[in-house]
């Protein structure tokens, strides 16, 4: 088929309004959080399950290749579209279709904001867990392709272990139910296979998630040390003494000076490093514990430890830690992030090797992350204009990513491989360990047109490059 002809088939789908196909429109759907780029055919803006349906239904005729897109935040390529290929965009479908506050679920379509479906259920004493740091931009069915994470994923779970069923199009246009209502459901957990599939398997239409009720006592520590180490000791001792705090966030001195430069989030700027610890549970068990974690900020070498128990306190503590991406800004217009997760016990060997690729890289790496389950995120801060600097960018986060497998670590705690990391799956699987990953994938999309090109290594490197549209001939 003819390119035109397949828009125009497209168009008789969702409506021309609903249809985005020139080149000079397409650019803003060239790129995600990440550095790949690569701009699709055509952009499809659905509003029910049907149109996914029969959108899917025809580029699997055509032979079309498809990417599902959220809100476009992703950190590993993972909403790029493959060559040749067409974006099924959900911004418009946004709706918060029911809360349930009597059996503590959400139903939502893939479009909701994280923070949005949030917001809804602490009006009603609810809460939805998930809290990652783009929560006011990424959407659900972006935090369920690449099962998202957070800052209070360290107490409970990544998206994953919010999620109970979920409406799934496959690539050939059919509709499916996984999972249920309830947390159990026999068979096989092809609702858990599902989440973190990025977009592979098939794209959610309509998702059901579980709500928790808010805690009783909330309070939030910052400790303030003197270098990385000391705050990396605080955290190992912790975590020792059997506590599992809601959240335990590093932030290094660059990430500081970035952020107070742009807001006052109350960190000190001469820190080497702050840690935001947040106790949450019953009023009796948070003022028991509180005692001890206080002692292990100041035991492990704390400058200061400073105790936020009123809300503004804390908001303040945490729009400073949610802020950092965006502050990065004043320091250089490019970022590019590793996602990496190692033992707490190498927490601090890894920092030292971040540092040391730093400076023999001539490229200056902010930290801040999820210190309390070891998953890093080194920020690469360039100007991608300065000749040269992207392949030195690329080698400088290959470099870590391999050092994180050598330690133990794997490769990614929430953004996912996409195309970012997909040439480095061989350092913590087996060919037999992929081609089972494979054939699981098979198993919802046989001839892999959905989000092809993504997860498994094929020899191919990152497109960092614009990619333009292919001439009508891709159609055949």
């Amino acid at each position: 088929m003819e390119k035109q002809e397949f828009l125009k088939q497209l168009r008789g789908i969702v409506g021309r309004e609903n249809l985005i196909s020139h080149p000079e429109d397409l650019l803003v759907y060239e790129y995600d959080g990440s550095i790949d780029r690569a701009m699709p055919e055509a952009v499809v803006l659905p509003s029910c399950t049907e149109q996914v349906s029969r959108v899917l239904a025809l580029a699997y005729r055509e032979g079309v290749p498809v990417a599902g897109r959220g809100s476009g935040t992703g950190l590993s390529g993972g909403a790029i579209a493959p060559p040749g290929g067409i974006q099924v965009v959900f911004t418009r479908m946004n709706q918060i279709l029911e809360v349930d506050p009597e059996n503590l679920t959400a139903t939502v379509e893939p479009g909701v904001i994280n923070l949005d479906l949030d917001t809804q259920a602490r009006k009603l004493g609810l809460r939805y867990a998930p809290d990652p740091s783009s929560q006011k931009a990424c959407s659900l069915g972006g935090n369920i392709a690449e099962n998202a994470g957070g800052p209070h994923c360290l107490a409970y779970g990544t998206t994953t272990n919010h999620v109970l069923s979920m409406e799934v199009v496959l690539e050939d246009g059919a509709i499916v139910q996984l999972g249920g209502p309830a947390r159990e459901v026999p068979g096989y957990d092809l609702r858990g296979v599902f989440v973190g599939s990025e977009g592979t398997f098939g794209l959610a239409t309509k998702i059901t998630v579980r709500l928790l009720p808010l805690p009783e006592m909330v309070k939030t520590f910052l400790g303030v040390f003197p270098d990385i180490e000391s705050a990396c000791s605080a955290v190992s001792a912790i975590i020792g003494l059997g506590i599992v705090p809601a959240a335990l966030e590093m932030i290094d001195a660059t990430t500081i000076r970035a952020v107070q430069s742009v807001m006052d989030a109350g960190y000190p700027n001469d820190a080497g490093a702050v840690l935001l610890v947040e106790l949450e549970g019953l009023t009796e068990e948070v003022e028991e514990i509180s005692e001890e974690v206080q002692s292990s900020l100041w035991e492990t070498g704390a400058a200061d430890v400073r105790v936020a128990e009123e809300s503004t306190e804390r908001e303040k503590l945490w729009l400073g830690r949610k802020t950092a991406f965006g502050a990065f800004g004043a320091i250089a217009p490019n970022y590019y992030l590793v996602d990496g997760v190692v033992p707490r016990t190498r927490l601090a060997d890894v920092l030292r090797l971040v540092g040391e690729v730093s400076t023999r890289y001539g490229i200056t790496i902010a930290n801040v992350f999820h210190a309390g389950d070891g998953n890093i995120h080194p920020c690469m801060l360039f100007d991608e204009r300065e000749p040269g600097i992207l392949p030195k960018v690329m080698a400088a986060g290959a470099e870590l990513m391999e050092y994180c497998a050598e330690v133990g670590g794997t490769l990614s705690g929430e953004h996912g491989i996409g195309l970012e990391k997909k040439e480095f799956m061989p350092l913590v699987f087996t060919d037999d360990d992929m081609a089972a990953m494979r054939q699981a994938r098979d198993a919802f999309a046989p001839e892999n047109r959905l989000n092809p090109g993504k997860i498994f290594p094929d020899g191919t490197p990152p497109s960092i490059a614009p990619h333009r549209p292919t001439a009508p001939g891709m159609f055949i």
